[in-house]
């Protein structure tokens, strides 16, 4: 019995030494192959190997002072002017303001400062209407941010149109611009441009009636009762011909009248044309 037990201890130290072995030569394979490899030199990336793209960084956007809009192409005045929008011009007058007439004092420099400001300038208006000569009322910003209807008062080129604008910075803007006497301001006693209009109209219209009184009195040619003119139909004509041939009249885009001398003296307010009087 002692003997069997002795057989198997020393056949099992055999198995294990040979185990013991076996995991030597594995462990010396695997320290052959990691040291072959650390050996070995790696290849170069490819120039042409797509390589990550870095991450994309944005940056905040700019808002600029005022939005593109559209280009000032003409000033017709101080507080007038028209834009360029799709190809298309646009007439504009401007909203709460009232610049002297360009025949008043002051009308020429109001001129020049909004031409200064605003000519050949991209700006931003800001619609409010339509006037009855079908301009558009608005308020011009310009490209600094500054608005072109305050600036025209503050500075002294035009009135706060308070018939049109209860606008209250305005307002206020003209009682500083008086007070400083900036601008037209400056004149100790300036005619409002909508007084000037009136009185204007008023001028026109009393030279109007002295000329149509002047016609009515005027003693008539000798055969007037009888003798047929023609007249172009046009409010621009002030003329009548005696003849229908007369080259004037040919080029007359309107109707041509028939009609007494007498009539197209008293009643269309016309004298005789020179050009073809023979």
């Amino acid at each position: 019995m002692l003997r069997y037990i002795l057989i198997l201890l020393a056949f099992a130290s055999t198995i294990s030494c040979k185990q013991e072995d076996g995991r030597e030569q594995f462990r010396k394979r695997q320290e052959a192959i990691l040291e072959r490899d650390n050996k070995t030199p790696q290849p170069a990336p490819s120039a042409t190997a797509e390589q990550p793209a870095p991450p994309a960084t944005t940056s905040p956007e700019k808002t600029p002072a005022t939005a593109a809009g559209d280009k000032v192409v003409a000033i017709k005045d101080g507080d007038t002017m028209e834009l360029l929008r799709n190809g298309q011009t646009i007439k504009v007058r401007l909203y709460g303001v009232d610049s002297p007439e360009k025949t008043q004092d002051f009308g020429q420099r109001a001129k020049q400062f909004t031409s200064d400001l605003a000519f050949g300038k991209t700006v931003r208006l800001i619609e409010h209407n339509k006037d009855r000569y079908g301009r558009t009322v608005g308020t011009i910003i310009l490209p600094d941010g500054r608005n072109l209807n305050e600036e025209l008062v503050k500075n002294g080129f035009a009135w706060h149109y308070k018939d049109y604008s209860k606008d209250i910075k305005l307002a206020n803007l003209e009682a500083d611009a008086r007070r400083y006497k900036r601008g037209l301001w400056a004149d100790p006693n300036p005619v409002a441009p909508w007084n000037y209009r009136r009185s204007e109209k008023e001028t026109s219209a009393a030279k109007k009636a002295q000329k149509e009184a002047a016609t009515l009195n005027a003693p008539l040619p000798a055969g007037a009762a009888m003798r047929k003119v023609y007249l172009c139909n046009s409010a621009g004509s002030g003329v009548y011909h005696v003849s229908k041939n007369c080259s004037v009249l040919k080029r007359c885009k309107a109707d041509v009248l028939t009609a007494t001398e007498e009539v197209a003296i008293r009643q269309y307010g016309r004298r005789s044309d020179k050009t073809c009087a023979n």
